[in-house]
């Protein structure tokens, strides 16, 4: 996982260890590593780029997390937006690679330059520092309500039980979150973890906006936390049909799911779960 985790000494206590007169112990444990990421933001050419945002996130497929982070909240639009972006050192020595830097094409409008649009994220929550709630109602480009995709009940199940089998970053280390896009049949096509969950479902959307993948249309989204407003608008903003989580969903998240005509799926645990909007897309045949 590279620099995703980092080793911590800790004193392991163990009550029944304790009971019986064992000692604790001392070992190393594997952590998530979080660390900020700056996203600057320009237009392309010598000109420096300016901060647009900072990010607490776990170091790995920052490309995508800033591509997809931009795409979600509407400031570019497709992958033809992007001049260029990389990994830059930033103010630091050593080079820390904790700054992306992104040029954007000609003629997309530089949202560092507006202070509305000016952003500060946490691994907890992707839209604090806000310049107003209305601004958090972005408007997706791609209809989601008429995607024809149908997913038995019996498939939605297994999914679960298959991203964490994929998850290496949490076997490590306990501490990750992770997102993945599965087709319709239940295969999955990329995932991502990150200590925040919107920084997961970015680089998710990131690597399909690189790839050229958008509108996700057919797919599903399935995030190992809770599901928000957040990510319900990033789904929708992506093109997904159906949004799934292994937790509960927010009264805002489904509000926004039945303005979108977008399925939400919650309690996704063994052979249970809840359809709060879209059920006509999770059928009960197999």
């Amino acid at each position: 996982m590279g620099r995703a985790t980092d080793r911590r000494g800790v004193l392991r206590l163990d009550l029944d260890a304790l009971t019986e007169g064992r000692a604790p112990v001392r070992r190393p444990d594997t952590l998530a590593v979080e660390e900020p990421l700056e996203i600057r933001v320009g237009p392309a050419g010598p000109r420096r780029r300016r901060p647009l945002t900072v990010t607490m996130r776990t170091p790995g497929h920052d490309l995508d997390l800033a591509v997809g982070f931009l795409f979600t909240e509407g400031l570019v639009r497709s992958a033809d937006d992007v001049a260029t972006a990389q990994l830059c050192a930033g103010d630091q020595m050593p080079n820390t690679y904790n700054v992306v830097d992104v040029a954007l094409a000609p003629g997309v409008p530089d949202p560092s330059s507006d202070p509305t649009r000016h952003f500060h994220t946490t691994s907890a929550c992707g839209v604090c520092g806000k310049a107003s709630i209305d601004a958090v109602r972005t408007r997706s480009q791609f209809v989601v309500a008429d995607d024809p995709l149908r997913v038995p009940a019996t498939v939605l199940a297994t999914l679960p039980e298959r991203l964490r089998a994929a998850q290496r970053g949490f076997d490590r280390t306990g501490g990750l979150h992770a997102a993945g896009l599965f087709t319709g049949a239940g295969e999955l096509v990329t995932l991502r973890e990150d200590v925040g969950r919107h920084n997961a479902v970015d680089k998710v959307i990131g690597w399909a906006v690189r790839e050229r993948r958008l509108p996700l249309a057919g797919h599903l989204l399935l995030v190992s936390g809770r599901a928000s407003f957040e990510l319900t608008q990033k789904a929708w903003m992506a093109g997904v049909p159906l949004l799934a989580a292994v937790s509960a969903p927010s009264t805002l998240a489904v509000e926004v799911a039945e303005e979108a005509g977008l399925t939400l799926v919650g309690f996704l645990r063994g052979r249970t779960m809840n359809v709060y909007a879209g059920t006509h897309r999770v059928t009960s045949g197999a």
